[in-house]
This record gives structure tokens, C-alpha cells and sequence, in this order.
């Protein structure tokens, strides 16, 4: 009998995962506590941006029209521990308020709730971002509470999305790492990611510790890279040197790569930064803070990179102790592009900085703009690039979007008051900015 599904929690990580579970050729049931998102996910829209997902949602959602009808959405406990054989936990994580820990409520919750419904054999897989040792805590806790005891195993199967990709990183996964110490958990699992197995998907099988570790090892690693660059940009701006040539000349080198090694203004989003902190956070309690001890510095390159782009905005527009009386457009709200997600933005937090200094920011961003107002009202906010330069000092470029990439320059020079342009992503051609009359900057870059 073919296998039945079930998701927990339908954010960003859920509705990726249930709705390739679906292509897949799975019957799937998403849980998730909030009526209003089962209601648009059971309409086939999605709370985010993500590309292709809504197109995919909709191909297998029940009730619209034409689609295989393999999906369905509730709020029922009851009906999830009924239908399921597999049931992935996908609820968020977050850092602890004024903490670097994480949040495991949503977690435990989850499993308190999941449990006392399982009164059949099932396997449960634990798919957030947890602290090292959770999954043998929660292996014990299932058994505690669900009525059919020991045949309710747990695995741990991290994920590896990246926003912007993440239907094609479910459905094509790089890597799909299990941490389970039972064959028949790691047998029930290689039946789901058949698919991708068969194309190919290297499948690795550790234990719950390690299962854990590689998503936060993975997430420290890129965040180790991505300020080791910013770090060398800030040594190239007191050296004069070119940090995009030296970015380009040590990529090739087969044992560094050329992937996130572009300088700018650092990383943010819901994973690096609070992945790495709960790291730290979690090796201390372990005995191994020492371990970690770079992960700070790691953490504060990242963040003194917004400060420096202040800086070189505040330089730009003239060099007072404030903004006042200054227009700053920014382009970008988002934390990367391709996706509407501004938590721990670089962009908006550069943008506030300035706001609360006095300055007049107008910021503009393709997907973003609902999700920046929420977070941040008292900025301004403009319909397009065009407009959001309009009578500009200066003008930011803070999320490196398609969109910004192609721009002419030409065309928004006719709309700022000054044609100065700082580039916090390294992603503008110099050549053709200047070409039409821009002072271009960007860090860890000659200004000329």
C-alpha cells in the first residue's frame, strides 16, 4: 500500500515539502495551527513568494480544477494522526528572543500535539533546524506519549533550501542526509526520496547527532565564506585594492570555488544568522564553546558591514554627523532576490539606519514591499526603481535583483538630483554607470 504524508507546519519550509511530496505521486495531508494559511493554501496561493511554488501547489491541490487532487490542507490533530504513515515536522525555529538560542516551542508543540494521535505504527522525521541532541530527546518523547509506544520512530532529515530554489531543491536535492538508527525508518525513507535517488540524489544515513550538525555546519561554512570576502573587501579599501578581482582570482582554485565570494553588505535572512548563533549557543552548553569562538567574528563582520554602508551613504551626501535634509533611494528590501523575505534584511536594516539619522529613504524592491511596510511603516515607499530615485542625493543599491542588474542608467539619471550610486552588492557593471555619468562606489573597490 502506497505511503501516506503528512506536513507540519505549511511556512516556507511545509508548503515547499508537501507540495513536492505531492509531484511525487504521494496523497498528502499539511497541517498547520493558523486557519487563515489553510485557507489560502486549500485555495492554492501561497503566503510567500516563492518562485514556481504557487504553480506547483496548484497542480495538486484537491478541489481545483485539473489538478491530480493529492493535496489537501487541515487544522485537525485528529485527522493527521488517522491519515498518516509519514509525518515530516517542518515548524519554525527561531532565535530566542535576547538570546542566541533557539527556539524550540514551536518544535515541542508540534510533537506534543502529533503524539498522543498516533495509535498505529508511524514514522515521524524531524525536518527543522534543531539544536544538537533534540532528536534523541523527541525520539523518547514520542514513545512517551503515543499510544502505539515503540512503533513510532523518529528520523532526523535536515533540509538544504535555498530561498529562490527551494521546489527545485526538494524535488532535486544536492544531498538528502537521514540520522536514524533504524533500518526500517531508513527503508520507509528511501521509498519516499525514491525519485530523486533515482536521478541521482546522493542518500547518506548517520546518526541523530550528525543528522543535526550538518545543517548548521552547512549554514556556518557560507557564513564563514561570505564574510572571510567582506573581510578582505575592508583590507582592500585600506590597501587600494580591487576585493571583485581578488574575489575572481582565488575562485579558481578548485578548493575555494567561486560561489559566495561577492562582497557586500553580508548575509541576513531566517537561517544564517540565527542558525549560527544557536551553534554558538548550543557548543557552549555542550563544553565546546572554544570550538566557536570564530563564529563571533564571523557574526560581527557580517553586522559592522551595514554600519560601513551607512558610513559611505553619510560620506556620499556630504559627510555631516546626520542625514538631514538628504533623500536616499533604496533599491532592495528583500534579504536576497527572488523571494519577498525581509527578516534580518541587510537592505531594510541599512534603510532604517539611515531613516532613523534623519534621512528621507525611499526604498523600492520587485517582491518585498508588503512585507517591508509590516516590518518597517515609517519609511517611505515607491512603485518602481524610477520612482523611488526621484530627486535622490544618492541612491543605494542593496538586493542585487534582475531587475536592478538591467536598469538604465541613463533613464535614472534623469530623475535623481545627483548621479551617485553605491553598489552594497557588487552586482552593477562600473563600466556602463559611469559611461552615462554616475559616480559609482562599492566597497572594497577602487573609486575609479
Amino acid at each position: 500500500m502506497a505511503l501516506k504524508i503528512t506536513v507540519i507546519g505549511t511556512g516556507y519550509l511545509g508548503a515547499t515539502h508537501a507540495a513536492a511530496m505531492a509531484e511525487l505521486g504521494f496523497e498528502v495531508l499539511g497541517l498547520d495551527v493558523v486557519p487563515e494559511k489553510i485557507e489560502m493554501l486549500s485555495a492554492g496561493r501561497v503566503p510567500m513568494y516563492e518562485p514556481g511554488l504557487e504553480d506547483l501547489l496548484r497542480k495538486h491541490v484537491a478541489g481545483i480544477e485539473g489538478s491530480s487532487g493529492r493535496l489537501r490542507f487541515t487544522t485537525s490533530w485528529e485527522e493527521i494522526g488517522a491519515f498518516g504513515d509519514v509525518h515530516f515536522v517542518c515548524v519554525n525555529t527561531p532565535q530566542k528572543h535576547g538570546e542566541y538560542a533557539c527556539d524550540m516551542s514551536y518544535v515541542e508543540s508540534a510533537f506534543d500535539s502529533l503524539a498522543p494521535q498516533l495509535g498505529r505504527a508511524a514514522l515521524v522525521v524531524g525536518k527543522s533546524t534543531v539544536p544538537v541532541g533534540s532528536a534523541e530527546r523527541l525520539a523518547r518523547r514520542l514513545t512517551e506519549l503515543a499510544p502505539a509506544g515503540g512503533e513510532v520512530e523518529l528520523a532526523w532529515n535536515p533540509e538544504f533550501l535555498r530561498e529562490g530554489f527551494a521546489v527545485q531543491d526538494t524535488l532535486h536535492p544536492d544531498r538528502i542526509v537521514v540520522g536514524t538508527g533504524s533500518e526500517r525508518a531508513e527503508k520507509v525513507l528511501r521509498e519516499v526520496y525514491a525519485t530523486p535517488v533515482g536521478e541521482g540524489s546522493p542518500f547518506i544515513v548517520t546518526d541523530f547527532p550528525t543528522a543535526e550538525l550538518v545543517k548548521t555546519a552547512a549554514n556556518s561554512f557560507l557564513a564563514t565564506k561570505i564574510s572571510f570576502i567582506n573581510a578582505m573587501a575592508e583590507v582592500c579599501e585600506a590597501a587600494g585594492g580591487d576585493v571583485v578581482k581578488l574575489a575572481e582570482a582565488i575562485g579558481y582554485d578548485e578548493r575555494i570555488g567561486r560561489k559566495f565570494l561577492r562582497a557586500g553588505i553580508g548575509f541576513g535572512g531566517g537561517c544564517l544568522p540565527k542558525d549560527i548563533r544557536a551553534f554558538m549557543a548550543r557548543a557552549g552548553e555542550l563544553g565546546a564553546d572554544q570550538a566557536l569562538t570564530f563564529l563571533r567574528e564571523v557574526d560581527s563582520i557580517n553586522m559592522r558591514r551595514r554600519g560601513h554602508m551607512v558610513e559611505l551613504a553619510r560620506e556620499a551626501v556630504g559627510g555631516d554627523s546626520s542625514f538631514l535634509g538628504k533623500r536616499v533611494a533604496v533599491l532592495g528590501a528583500t534579504f536576497k532576490p527572488d523571494s519577498d523575505d525581509v527578516r534580518d534584511s541587510p537592505a531594510l536594516n541599512v534603510a532604517g539606519q539611515i531613516h532613523l539619522q534623519g534621512g528621507q529613504v525611499t526604498v523600492y524592491d520587485p517582491k518585498g514591499m508588503d512585507n517591508a511596510r509590516r516590518l518597517f511603516p515609517t519609511l517611505g515607499y515607491a512603485g518602481s526603481a524610477l520612482e523611488a530615485v526621484r530627486g535622490a542625493d544618492v541612491v543605494l543599491h542593496l538586493t542585487e535583483w534582475r531587475e536592478f542588474r538591467e536598469l538604465d542608467p541613463e533613464e535614472l539619471g534623469g530623475a535623481v538630483t545627483r548621479r551617485l550610486i553605491l553598489d552594497g552588492r557588487n552586482a552593477l557593471d562600473p563600466a556602463v554607470w559611469r559611461g552615462a555619468g554616475w559616480t559609482y562606489r562599492a566597497m572594497g573597490r577602487p573609486r575609479a
